[in-house]
Protein backbone atom coordinates (compact mmCIF):
# COMPACT_ATOMS: atom_id res chain seq x y z
CA UNK A 1 0.00 0.00 0.00
CA UNK A 2 1.32 3.50 -1.17
CA UNK A 3 2.49 5.57 1.85
CA UNK A 4 0.35 8.58 1.50
CA UNK A 5 2.06 12.06 1.72
CA UNK A 6 0.69 15.65 3.17
CA UNK A 7 0.93 19.01 3.45
CA UNK A 8 0.71 18.92 7.56
CA UNK A 9 0.28 15.86 10.05
CA UNK A 10 -0.69 16.55 13.58
CA UNK A 11 0.08 13.45 15.28
CA UNK A 12 -1.42 12.02 18.71
CA UNK A 13 -3.61 14.48 19.65
CA UNK A 14 -7.06 14.81 21.74
CA UNK A 15 -9.08 15.47 19.06
CA UNK A 16 -12.17 18.22 19.90
CA UNK A 17 -14.37 18.38 16.40
CA UNK A 18 -16.19 21.43 18.11
CA UNK A 19 -19.29 20.05 17.94
CA UNK A 20 -19.85 18.49 21.73
CA UNK A 21 -19.16 15.28 20.46
CA UNK A 22 -16.75 13.43 22.94
CA UNK A 23 -13.26 13.47 22.06
CA UNK A 24 -11.14 11.12 20.23
CA UNK A 25 -7.35 10.25 20.55
CA UNK A 26 -5.64 10.49 17.02
CA UNK A 27 -3.81 12.17 14.03
CA UNK A 28 -4.88 14.78 11.45
CA UNK A 29 -4.07 15.60 8.26
CA UNK A 30 -3.92 18.41 6.00
CA UNK A 31 -3.93 18.74 2.15
CA UNK A 32 -4.36 22.10 -0.08
CA UNK A 33 -6.03 24.09 3.28
CA UNK A 34 -8.74 21.38 4.05
CA UNK A 35 -8.62 18.51 6.75
CA UNK A 36 -7.81 15.92 4.52
CA UNK A 37 -7.88 12.81 6.70
CA UNK A 38 -8.64 12.23 10.38
CA UNK A 39 -6.94 8.85 12.35
CA UNK A 40 -4.53 6.18 12.47
CA UNK A 41 -2.36 7.96 10.28
CA UNK A 42 0.83 5.76 11.49
CA UNK A 43 1.53 5.19 7.63
CA UNK A 44 1.28 8.63 6.15
CA UNK A 45 4.13 11.25 5.73
CA UNK A 46 3.77 14.81 5.67
CA UNK A 47 5.62 17.98 4.70
CA UNK A 48 5.53 19.16 8.16
CA UNK A 49 4.57 16.76 11.04
CA UNK A 50 3.71 18.21 14.69
CA UNK A 51 3.77 15.62 18.18
CA UNK A 52 0.47 16.94 19.93
CA UNK A 53 0.72 14.24 22.61
CA UNK A 54 -0.79 15.30 25.80
CA UNK A 55 -2.08 18.48 23.62
CA UNK A 56 -5.71 19.11 22.82
CA UNK A 57 -6.26 19.78 18.49
CA UNK A 58 -9.78 21.47 17.87
CA UNK A 59 -11.00 23.94 15.09
CA UNK A 60 -9.83 27.65 15.40
CA UNK A 61 -11.76 30.00 17.65
CA UNK A 62 -14.14 32.27 15.95
CA UNK A 63 -15.05 35.34 17.58
CA UNK A 64 -18.16 36.83 16.21
CA UNK A 65 -18.43 39.89 18.13
CA UNK A 66 -15.04 42.57 17.40
CA UNK A 67 -14.89 46.20 16.55
CA UNK A 68 -11.55 45.23 14.29
CA UNK A 69 -13.32 46.92 11.21
CA UNK A 70 -12.19 50.46 13.08
CA UNK A 71 -8.73 49.47 12.99
CA UNK A 72 -7.75 46.87 10.58
CA UNK A 73 -4.37 47.73 8.38
CA UNK A 74 -1.74 46.86 6.71
CA UNK A 75 0.39 47.37 9.85
CA UNK A 76 -2.18 44.83 11.89
CA UNK A 77 -0.21 41.53 13.13
CA UNK A 78 -3.59 40.30 14.74
CA UNK A 79 -1.10 38.74 17.14
CA UNK A 80 -3.12 38.79 20.59
CA UNK A 81 -5.78 36.98 18.73
CA UNK A 82 -3.91 34.90 17.42
CA UNK A 83 -2.17 34.09 20.42
CA UNK A 84 -5.58 32.93 22.01
CA UNK A 85 -6.38 30.83 19.02
CA UNK A 86 -8.40 32.90 17.38
CA UNK A 87 -8.60 32.15 13.41
CA UNK A 88 -11.43 34.32 12.29
CA UNK A 89 -12.67 37.40 13.59
CA UNK A 90 -16.01 39.47 12.67
CA UNK A 91 -15.72 43.58 12.66
CA UNK A 92 -19.03 46.23 12.30
CA UNK A 93 -20.70 45.05 15.85
CA UNK A 94 -22.76 47.47 17.71
CA UNK A 95 -24.20 49.92 14.77
CA UNK A 96 -20.77 50.71 13.56
CA UNK A 97 -19.16 49.62 10.28
CA UNK A 98 -17.19 50.73 7.68
CA UNK A 99 -19.06 51.75 4.51
CA UNK A 100 -19.22 51.38 1.59
CA UNK A 101 -18.92 47.63 2.78
CA UNK A 102 -18.30 46.10 -0.94
CA UNK A 103 -14.89 48.79 -1.12
CA UNK A 104 -14.03 47.92 2.82
CA UNK A 105 -13.65 44.32 2.18
CA UNK A 106 -12.03 44.58 -0.97
CA UNK A 107 -9.29 46.64 1.12
CA UNK A 108 -9.19 44.19 3.43
CA UNK A 109 -8.85 41.48 0.41
CA UNK A 110 -5.70 43.42 -0.46
CA UNK A 111 -4.33 43.64 3.00
CA UNK A 112 -2.13 39.76 3.57
CA UNK A 113 -3.71 38.91 6.83
CA UNK A 114 -3.03 35.93 9.40
CA UNK A 115 -6.43 35.43 10.55
CA UNK A 116 -9.61 35.27 8.93
CA UNK A 117 -12.10 38.30 8.87
CA UNK A 118 -15.96 38.83 7.94
CA UNK A 119 -17.85 41.80 8.55
CA UNK A 120 -21.51 42.74 9.46
CA UNK A 121 -22.94 45.68 8.49
CA UNK A 122 -23.91 48.47 11.28
CA UNK A 123 -27.34 49.94 11.71
CA UNK A 124 -25.89 53.55 12.54
CA UNK A 125 -23.89 53.84 9.59
CA UNK A 126 -27.00 53.28 7.19
CA UNK A 127 -29.71 55.79 9.35
CA UNK A 128 -26.37 58.28 8.94
CA UNK A 129 -26.34 57.94 5.43
CA UNK A 130 -29.85 58.93 4.62
CA UNK A 131 -30.90 61.00 8.09
CA UNK A 132 -27.25 62.21 9.63
CA UNK A 133 -27.11 62.09 13.50
CA UNK A 134 -30.94 63.39 13.23
CA UNK A 135 -32.92 62.27 16.65
CA UNK A 136 -36.59 61.32 14.49
CA UNK A 137 -38.03 58.21 12.49
CA UNK A 138 -37.14 58.21 9.01
CA UNK A 139 -39.96 59.08 6.57
CA UNK A 140 -40.88 56.15 4.08
CA UNK A 141 -39.00 57.03 1.00
CA UNK A 142 -35.94 57.22 3.62
CA UNK A 143 -36.66 54.16 5.47
CA UNK A 144 -37.04 52.54 1.66
CA UNK A 145 -33.56 54.19 1.03
CA UNK A 146 -31.95 52.35 4.72
CA UNK A 147 -33.63 48.85 3.35
CA UNK A 148 -31.81 49.40 -0.24
CA UNK A 149 -28.41 50.05 1.33
CA UNK A 150 -29.01 47.28 3.99
CA UNK A 151 -29.74 45.10 1.42
CA UNK A 152 -26.75 46.34 -0.58
CA UNK A 153 -24.32 45.47 2.26
CA UNK A 154 -25.52 42.37 2.07
CA UNK A 155 -25.16 41.48 -0.96
CA UNK A 156 -21.53 42.55 -0.86
CA UNK A 157 -21.23 39.83 1.73
CA UNK A 158 -21.79 41.19 5.01
CA UNK A 159 -23.09 38.15 7.27
CA UNK A 160 -25.87 40.40 8.85
CA UNK A 161 -26.80 43.59 10.55
CA UNK A 162 -25.89 45.17 13.78
CA UNK A 163 -27.72 47.52 16.15
CA UNK A 164 -25.81 49.74 18.55
CA UNK A 165 -29.86 50.42 20.54
CA UNK A 166 -27.38 52.22 23.26
CA UNK A 167 -25.57 54.66 21.17
CA UNK A 168 -26.99 57.89 19.01
CA UNK A 169 -27.82 57.83 16.82
CA UNK A 170 -29.01 53.87 16.81
CA UNK A 171 -30.87 54.87 20.05
CA UNK A 172 -33.30 56.89 18.00
CA UNK A 173 -34.53 54.10 16.27
CA UNK A 174 -38.15 52.71 16.89
CA UNK A 175 -39.92 49.42 16.26
CA UNK A 176 -40.74 50.19 12.58
CA UNK A 177 -37.43 50.91 11.70
CA UNK A 178 -35.91 48.08 13.20
CA UNK A 179 -38.58 45.32 11.64
CA UNK A 180 -38.38 46.81 8.38
CA UNK A 181 -34.40 46.16 8.48
CA UNK A 182 -34.54 43.04 10.17
CA UNK A 183 -37.23 42.01 7.29
CA UNK A 184 -34.47 42.91 4.87
CA UNK A 185 -31.43 40.83 6.77
CA UNK A 186 -34.34 37.84 7.04
CA UNK A 187 -35.13 37.97 3.06
CA UNK A 188 -31.15 37.38 2.66
CA UNK A 189 -30.63 34.93 5.54
CA UNK A 190 -28.21 37.21 7.33
CA UNK A 191 -27.90 37.78 11.40
CA UNK A 192 -29.69 40.72 13.38
CA UNK A 193 -26.87 41.27 16.10
CA UNK A 194 -28.39 43.50 18.97
CA UNK A 195 -26.42 45.77 21.52
CA UNK A 196 -29.42 45.84 23.81
CA UNK A 197 -30.76 49.68 24.09
CA UNK A 198 -30.19 49.44 28.11
CA UNK A 199 -28.03 46.87 29.72
CA UNK A 200 -28.54 48.61 33.15
CA UNK A 201 -31.28 51.22 34.37
CA UNK A 202 -30.45 53.71 32.34
CA UNK A 203 -33.55 53.81 30.68
CA UNK A 204 -35.94 51.22 29.76
CA UNK A 205 -34.07 48.77 31.86
CA UNK A 206 -32.21 45.42 30.69
CA UNK A 207 -35.14 43.24 31.15
CA UNK A 208 -37.08 45.37 28.74
CA UNK A 209 -34.79 45.84 26.67
CA UNK A 210 -33.64 42.41 26.24
CA UNK A 211 -37.58 41.83 25.34
CA UNK A 212 -37.64 44.27 22.77
CA UNK A 213 -34.91 42.74 20.71
CA UNK A 214 -36.69 39.35 21.25
CA UNK A 215 -39.70 40.90 19.82
CA UNK A 216 -37.85 41.50 16.58
CA UNK A 217 -37.17 37.90 16.10
CA UNK A 218 -40.76 36.89 16.72
CA UNK A 219 -42.21 39.55 14.39
CA UNK A 220 -39.88 39.17 11.52
CA UNK A 221 -38.81 35.44 12.02
CA UNK A 222 -34.80 36.85 11.61
CA UNK A 223 -31.74 35.24 13.36
CA UNK A 224 -31.27 37.50 16.36
CA UNK A 225 -28.09 37.56 18.13
CA UNK A 226 -27.56 39.50 21.57
CA UNK A 227 -24.24 41.18 21.81
CA UNK A 228 -22.40 40.85 24.89
CA UNK A 229 -25.03 40.12 27.54
CA UNK A 230 -24.48 41.37 31.03
CA UNK A 231 -25.88 42.89 34.22
CA UNK A 232 -24.33 46.09 34.10
CA UNK A 233 -24.78 48.15 37.62
CA UNK A 234 -26.39 47.41 41.23
CA UNK A 235 -29.80 48.01 39.98
CA UNK A 236 -29.60 44.90 38.09
CA UNK A 237 -27.32 42.73 39.58
CA UNK A 238 -28.72 39.22 39.87
CA UNK A 239 -31.00 39.85 36.55
CA UNK A 240 -29.15 37.06 34.34
CA UNK A 241 -31.23 34.24 35.60
CA UNK A 242 -34.27 36.11 34.39
CA UNK A 243 -32.52 37.44 31.38
CA UNK A 244 -31.53 33.56 30.27
CA UNK A 245 -35.12 32.74 30.98
CA UNK A 246 -36.28 35.19 28.41
CA UNK A 247 -33.95 33.97 25.59
CA UNK A 248 -34.84 30.05 26.74
CA UNK A 249 -38.65 30.83 26.20
CA UNK A 250 -37.80 32.59 22.83
CA UNK A 251 -35.91 29.25 21.77
CA UNK A 252 -38.68 27.35 22.57
CA UNK A 253 -40.81 29.08 20.80
CA UNK A 254 -38.99 27.93 17.66
CA UNK A 255 -37.22 31.39 17.41
CA UNK A 256 -33.87 31.47 15.84
CA UNK A 257 -32.01 33.59 19.09
CA UNK A 258 -28.57 33.17 20.75
CA UNK A 259 -26.00 35.52 22.27
CA UNK A 260 -22.34 35.72 22.98
CA UNK A 261 -20.64 37.19 26.21
CA UNK A 262 -16.42 38.47 27.25
CA UNK A 263 -15.44 36.63 30.62
CA UNK A 264 -14.92 40.08 33.01
CA UNK A 265 -16.67 41.83 35.44
CA UNK A 266 -15.56 45.55 33.30
CA UNK A 267 -16.69 46.65 30.32
CA UNK A 268 -15.44 49.67 28.22
CA UNK A 269 -16.95 52.09 26.02
CA UNK A 270 -16.10 55.51 25.42
CA UNK A 271 -16.70 58.20 28.67
CA UNK A 272 -19.27 59.96 26.56
CA UNK A 273 -21.04 56.89 26.01
CA UNK A 274 -21.08 55.56 29.81
CA UNK A 275 -21.74 58.61 31.93
CA UNK A 276 -22.88 61.65 29.42
CA UNK A 277 -26.24 61.93 28.78
CA UNK A 278 -27.25 61.52 25.59
CA UNK A 279 -29.29 64.06 24.91
CA UNK A 280 -26.72 66.93 25.55
CA UNK A 281 -25.27 65.71 21.95
CA UNK A 282 -27.84 66.10 19.65
CA UNK A 283 -27.56 68.19 16.82
CA UNK A 284 -23.89 67.71 16.87
CA UNK A 285 -20.71 67.54 19.27
CA UNK A 286 -20.50 71.11 19.25
CA UNK A 287 -23.78 71.88 20.59
CA UNK A 288 -22.65 70.13 23.85
CA UNK A 289 -20.25 72.75 25.06
CA UNK A 290 -22.96 75.40 24.08
CA UNK A 291 -25.53 73.86 26.30
CA UNK A 292 -23.05 73.83 29.40
CA UNK A 293 -22.89 77.58 28.94
CA UNK A 294 -26.95 77.50 30.32
CA UNK A 295 -26.44 77.16 33.94
CA UNK A 296 -29.98 75.20 34.19
CA UNK A 297 -29.00 72.77 31.71
CA UNK A 298 -25.18 72.67 33.16
CA UNK A 299 -27.25 71.36 36.44
CA UNK A 300 -29.52 68.80 34.27
CA UNK A 301 -26.33 67.68 32.92
CA UNK A 302 -24.00 67.68 35.90
CA UNK A 303 -26.95 65.55 38.12
CA UNK A 304 -27.08 62.86 35.19
CA UNK A 305 -23.19 62.10 34.76
CA UNK A 306 -23.53 62.12 39.20
CA UNK A 307 -26.35 59.36 38.65
CA UNK A 308 -24.36 57.34 35.45
CA UNK A 309 -20.93 57.76 37.42
CA UNK A 310 -22.86 55.45 40.12
CA UNK A 311 -24.67 53.32 38.00
CA UNK A 312 -21.22 52.26 36.74
CA UNK A 313 -19.59 51.54 40.26
CA UNK A 314 -18.69 55.28 41.65
CA UNK A 315 -15.69 56.99 40.26
CA UNK A 316 -13.44 54.77 41.97
CA UNK A 317 -14.49 52.37 39.46
CA UNK A 318 -13.84 54.16 36.28
CA UNK A 319 -9.97 53.79 35.19
CA UNK A 320 -8.76 55.77 32.12
CA UNK A 321 -7.91 53.20 29.41
CA UNK A 322 -7.04 56.42 26.56
CA UNK A 323 -7.25 60.06 26.63
CA UNK A 324 -5.05 61.58 23.92
CA UNK A 325 -5.00 65.09 25.29
CA UNK A 326 -3.06 64.26 28.40
CA UNK A 327 -1.26 60.37 28.64
CA UNK A 328 -0.62 60.83 32.19
CA UNK A 329 -4.25 60.16 33.21
CA UNK A 330 -4.05 56.85 31.33
CA UNK A 331 -4.53 54.45 34.09
CA UNK A 332 -5.65 56.42 36.37
CA UNK A 333 -9.32 56.24 37.90
CA UNK A 334 -11.79 59.14 37.62
CA UNK A 335 -11.89 59.44 41.67
CA UNK A 336 -7.81 59.91 41.47
CA UNK A 337 -8.04 62.41 39.11
CA UNK A 338 -10.40 64.37 41.12
CA UNK A 339 -8.47 63.93 43.89
CA UNK A 340 -5.20 65.38 42.11
CA UNK A 341 -7.14 68.20 40.29
CA UNK A 342 -9.32 69.04 43.95
CA UNK A 343 -12.80 68.73 41.69
CA UNK A 344 -15.67 66.92 41.86
CA UNK A 345 -15.34 63.68 39.38
CA UNK A 346 -18.72 65.39 37.81
CA UNK A 347 -16.44 68.33 36.57
CA UNK A 348 -13.20 66.22 35.81
CA UNK A 349 -15.29 63.94 33.45
CA UNK A 350 -16.73 66.99 31.22
CA UNK A 351 -13.25 68.56 31.42
CA UNK A 352 -12.05 65.34 29.79
CA UNK A 353 -15.37 65.06 27.23
CA UNK A 354 -14.22 68.81 26.22
CA UNK A 355 -10.74 67.97 26.01
CA UNK A 356 -11.24 65.01 23.34
CA UNK A 357 -13.43 62.71 25.22
CA UNK A 358 -12.00 59.20 26.82
CA UNK A 359 -12.18 55.70 26.66
CA UNK A 360 -12.83 54.02 29.99
CA UNK A 361 -13.02 50.75 31.94
CA UNK A 362 -15.36 50.49 34.13
CA UNK A 363 -15.75 47.68 37.01
CA UNK A 364 -19.63 46.90 37.11
CA UNK A 365 -20.13 43.49 36.74
CA UNK A 366 -20.90 40.97 39.32
CA UNK A 367 -19.39 37.28 38.87
CA UNK A 368 -22.26 35.50 39.85
CA UNK A 369 -24.08 36.60 37.24
CA UNK A 370 -20.93 36.26 34.07
CA UNK A 371 -20.68 32.73 35.67
CA UNK A 372 -24.45 31.75 35.35
CA UNK A 373 -24.46 33.72 31.56
CA UNK A 374 -21.54 31.87 30.32
CA UNK A 375 -23.20 28.43 31.63
CA UNK A 376 -26.04 28.16 29.33
CA UNK A 377 -26.05 26.26 26.32
CA UNK A 378 -27.22 29.43 23.69
CA UNK A 379 -24.00 31.62 24.44
CA UNK A 380 -21.08 32.32 22.84
CA UNK A 381 -17.82 33.58 23.16
CA UNK A 382 -17.13 36.62 21.82
CA UNK A 383 -14.19 39.51 23.01
CA UNK A 384 -15.60 43.23 21.85
CA UNK A 385 -12.05 43.48 21.18
CA UNK A 386 -10.38 45.27 18.96
CA UNK A 387 -6.83 45.31 16.77
CA UNK A 388 -5.33 47.15 19.87
CA UNK A 389 -1.71 48.32 19.30
CA UNK A 390 0.98 47.84 22.40
CA UNK A 391 1.39 51.89 23.51
CA UNK A 392 0.61 53.73 26.60
CA UNK A 393 -2.76 53.04 26.68
CA UNK A 394 -4.67 50.13 29.19
CA UNK A 395 -7.40 49.17 26.94
CA UNK A 396 -9.52 46.14 28.21
CA UNK A 397 -7.69 43.32 28.62
CA UNK A 398 -10.43 41.28 26.47
CA UNK A 399 -8.60 41.69 23.04
CA UNK A 400 -5.72 39.72 24.56
CA UNK A 401 -7.21 37.52 26.56
CA UNK A 402 -10.91 36.33 25.90
CA UNK A 403 -10.81 32.54 25.15
CA UNK A 404 -7.79 32.20 26.60
CA UNK A 405 -9.56 33.11 30.09
CA UNK A 406 -12.48 31.45 28.94
CA UNK A 407 -10.75 27.76 28.64
CA UNK A 408 -7.76 28.73 31.67
CA UNK A 409 -10.10 30.09 34.69
CA UNK A 410 -13.73 28.87 33.59
CA UNK A 411 -12.71 25.31 32.29
CA UNK A 412 -9.77 24.48 34.51
CA UNK A 413 -10.29 26.31 37.64
CA UNK A 414 -13.90 26.99 38.20
CA UNK A 415 -15.18 23.79 36.14
CA UNK A 416 -18.13 26.46 34.80
CA UNK A 417 -18.27 24.89 31.73
CA UNK A 418 -16.71 21.35 30.15
CA UNK A 419 -14.19 21.56 27.67
CA UNK A 420 -15.94 19.95 25.03
CA UNK A 421 -18.81 22.83 25.23
CA UNK A 422 -16.72 25.40 25.75
CA UNK A 423 -14.76 24.42 22.67
CA UNK A 424 -18.42 24.24 20.77
CA UNK A 425 -19.52 27.46 22.10
CA UNK A 426 -15.60 28.95 20.06
CA UNK A 427 -16.04 27.01 17.29
CA UNK A 428 -18.57 25.34 15.57
CA UNK A 429 -21.77 27.29 17.03
CA UNK A 430 -20.31 30.93 16.00
CA UNK A 431 -19.67 29.32 12.27
CA UNK A 432 -23.39 28.23 12.37
CA UNK A 433 -25.10 31.46 13.69
CA UNK A 434 -23.26 33.59 10.99
CA UNK A 435 -23.41 30.59 8.49
CA UNK A 436 -19.75 30.24 8.03
CA UNK A 437 -19.08 27.55 5.34
CA UNK A 438 -16.92 24.10 6.23
CA UNK A 439 -15.64 26.56 9.47
CA UNK A 440 -15.75 25.62 13.00
CA UNK A 441 -15.61 21.87 12.97
CA UNK A 442 -13.41 19.16 12.51
CA UNK A 443 -14.24 17.15 9.41
CA UNK A 444 -12.78 15.68 6.57
CA UNK A 445 -13.50 18.41 3.36
CA UNK A 446 -13.65 21.35 6.20
CA UNK A 447 -11.04 24.23 6.00
CA UNK A 448 -8.06 23.45 7.97
CA UNK A 449 -8.39 26.66 10.58
CA UNK A 450 -6.98 24.18 13.49
CA UNK A 451 -5.65 24.97 17.53
CA UNK A 452 -3.23 23.26 19.00
CA UNK A 453 -3.11 24.14 22.70
CA UNK A 454 -1.85 22.55 26.00
CA UNK A 455 -5.25 22.14 28.17
CA UNK A 456 -2.69 22.48 31.81
CA UNK A 457 -1.27 25.50 30.62
CA UNK A 458 -3.54 28.04 28.96
CA UNK A 459 -4.17 30.95 30.32
CA UNK A 460 -4.67 34.90 29.88
CA UNK A 461 -1.69 36.94 30.56
CA UNK A 462 -3.41 39.68 30.33
CA UNK A 463 -4.56 42.11 33.55
CA UNK A 464 -6.32 45.41 33.81
CA UNK A 465 -2.93 46.74 34.92
CA UNK A 466 -0.89 45.59 32.40
CA UNK A 467 -3.20 44.56 29.38
CA UNK A 468 -0.98 44.19 26.76
CA UNK A 469 0.37 40.45 27.78
CA UNK A 470 -0.43 38.09 25.38
CA UNK A 471 -1.77 34.19 26.30
CA UNK A 472 -0.22 31.71 26.78
CA UNK A 473 -0.84 27.78 26.40
CA UNK A 474 -1.23 28.01 22.38
CA UNK A 475 1.51 25.62 21.17
CA UNK A 476 0.23 25.52 16.79
CA UNK A 477 -2.04 27.33 15.23
CA UNK A 478 -2.88 26.76 11.40
CA UNK A 479 -5.28 28.92 8.54
CA UNK A 480 -6.35 28.12 5.98
CA UNK A 481 -4.14 24.93 5.81
CA UNK A 482 -0.83 27.12 6.68
CA UNK A 483 0.73 27.15 9.96
CA UNK A 484 0.79 30.94 11.23
CA UNK A 485 1.96 30.37 14.99
CA UNK A 486 4.42 27.39 16.09
CA UNK A 487 6.02 26.87 19.30
CA UNK A 488 5.24 30.35 20.68
CA UNK A 489 6.60 31.95 17.58
CA UNK A 490 4.91 33.58 14.45
CA UNK A 491 5.51 32.28 10.81
CA UNK A 492 6.16 34.60 7.98
CA UNK A 493 2.60 32.88 6.36
CA UNK A 494 -0.30 35.19 5.87
CA UNK A 495 -3.31 33.04 5.07
CA UNK A 496 -6.39 34.65 6.23
CA UNK A 497 -9.63 35.50 3.41
CA UNK A 498 -12.04 38.32 3.96
CA UNK A 499 -15.03 35.67 4.54
CA UNK A 500 -18.07 36.70 2.56
CA UNK A 501 -21.54 35.09 3.10
CA UNK A 502 -22.77 34.10 0.28
CA UNK A 503 -26.53 35.23 -1.00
Amino acid sequence: MATRKYDIIIRNARIYDGTGNPWIHGSLAVRKGRVAAIGNLAASKAVQEFDAQGMVLCPGFIDVHTHADASISKNCSMEQYLRQGVTTIIGGNCGRSRYPTRAHLLYVSSLKKRINYGLLMGHATIREQVIGSANRAPSDTELRAMRKLCAKSLSAGAYGLSFGLYYTPGCYAEEREMLALAEEVYKQHGIVAFHLRDESDYSIGLIQSLKEALAVAEKTKARVHISHLKCLGKAVWGQAEAALSLVEQASLKGLDVSFDQYPYTASSTSLRSAIMPSWAFEGGDALFSTRLSDQNVLKQIRGEIASNIERRGGATNLLIATHTSDTTLIGKTLAEIAELRQMDPVDVAIELQLAGGARLVSFNMLEADVKKIMGHHLGLIASDGNLVQKDLTVPHPRSYGTFSRVLGKYVREEKILTLTDAIRKMTSAPARRLGLIKRGIIAEGFYADLVVFNPALIADGATFASPHQFAVGIELVIVNGKVVLKQGKLTPNHPGWTLKKLT
